[in-house]
């Protein structure tokens, strides 16, 4: 997976207030669904937040992102 790849994963993470699931993800971006399951845990910052009830006997996953700091200062820095 490209690191634009990545970066849109994670900036449409963060805009979503209440997380996405694979499926909702792979249709806003137009990825392969497959190719999404196997490239989601090499995205940095994103965490799986709960678990939506099964369909078809299969859970969805419902992902979301941290927010990272824009600046974190090194601890010997602050006095």
């Amino acid at each position: 997976m490209t690191a634009n790849r990545q970066q849109a994963i994670r900036a449409l993470l963060q805009a979503s207030d209440d997380g996405m699931t694979v499926d909702e993800i792979a249709t806003a971006l137009k990825i392969n669904v497959p190719n999404l399951y196997t490239q989601m845990p090499k995205v940095f910052g994103v965490y799986i937040d709960r678990w939506l009830p099964p369909k078809r006997g299969q859970y969805a996953a419902v992902y979301m992102c941290i927010d990272t700091p824009e600046d974190a200062p090194h601890p010997r820095s602050e006095a």
